[in-house]
């Protein structure tokens, strides 16, 4: 089964991408659990609520580790890496469970998504302003795990036909 994190600043299509893909490719996909987490607190969330959000990644990707071998691809809408960034961004800190998980190099293959969608003001986004320095950062986060990574851009259906085409690739 061939991981692939689907990365990017806010508002980048990544959800969408993931199911798109997802429906495309006949396999399974796991949503950003930060974005329901977030949307259920009533106070701003915390360094312990940013350490839940990262366990629960963890816990889907240990997940996959062991599902059966069926599906071609599994999606993630998001990974670590931006966990790990939000930690140093807000928190200048980042705790060793999520640098040790970090060391597996889990994700075969990164999708990373451009901020050249619109920016879609939500209850939960913060840094519409900031997407290309996030999208630079997240750029090298991946470089740093040495993995493969392709960046999808343009919009609808080019968008996600360049993820697809991408994925053609390794099947």
């Amino acid at each position: 089964m061939i991981k692939v994190a689907i990365l990017g600043p806010e508002s980048t299509g990544k959800t969408e991408l993931a199911s798109q893909l997802a429906k495309h490719f006949k396999s399974p996909w796991v949503p950003e659990y930060a974005r329901e987490y977030v949307e259920n607190l009533k106070i701003p969330y915390t360094f312990d609520d940013v350490c839940n959000i990262a366990l629960k990644q963890i816990e889907e990707e240990k997940y996959y580790e062991n599902v059966s071998q069926n599906e071609r691809f599994v999606f993630f809408d998001t990974d670590l890496i931006i966990t790990k960034v939000w930690f140093e961004y807000c928190f200048k800190k980042i705790p060793e469970f999520l640098t040790d998980r970090m060391k597996s190099n889990y994700y075969d293959l990164y999708l990373l998504c451009t901020p050249d969608l619109p920016w879609e003001p939500d209850s939960v986004r913060e840094h519409g302003n900031d997407r290309e320095f996030f999208f630079e950062w997240y750029r090298r986060e991946i470089e740093q795990t040495n993995k493969p990574y392709v960046i999808i851009d343009k919009t609808g259906f080019q968008r996600t036909q360049k993820a697809i085409n991408a994925l053609e690739i390794l099947k």
